[in-house]
């Protein structure tokens, strides 16, 4: 490959990586539950304060554990860090989330994402995620 063919496929690497950390958020946020095949292996582990999870109908099992019991969340992910070597890479990312809990009250998470993904046929997918809590609040009164 020339150098500008192997700049353009390092950009695109990157993108892809960098788009399916946004989708991750929607997924959650959105119940987007039949795409997971889009973002995660079929051999997926993640590790989260929630419970450990092997595989994708335990990862959905773990996610709407939790989820399913707010009336709606928001993460937004940033700051990231993405490392493509070969046919892998290790992605970080800082998540705020806001859980709504009712229409008076909500929390806010904080914590930090870091991400394996591996190339497939189909494109880049998750196969690793481990969430480490920085902060969360009580339930807090809603402003607005």
């Amino acid at each position: 490959m020339t150098s500008t063919e192997t700049l353009i496929r390092a950009l695109a690497d990157r993108a892809e990586l960098a788009d399916l950390v946004a989708r991750h958020s929607l997924w959650i946020d959105e119940a987007r539950y039949g795409k997971t095949g889009q973002l995660f292996t079929d051999d997926v582990v993640v590790k989260s304060p929630r419970g450990e999870a092997r595989g994708i109908e335990a990862l959905i099992e773990l996610v709407r554990s939790g989820h399913d019991t707010y009336v709606r969340t928001l993460h937004n992910k940033s700051n990231l860090i993405i490392e493509v070597d070969g046919e892998t890479a290790t992605v970080w990312a800082h998540d705020i989330a806001v859980f709504v809990i009712d229409d008076k009250t909500e929390a806010v998470a904080a914590g930090i994402a870091r991400y394996g993904a591996r190339r497939t046929e189909d494109g880049w997918r998750f196969d690793r995620l481990e969430i480490t809590p920085v902060a969360l609040t009580e339930a807090l009164d809603r402003a607005l």
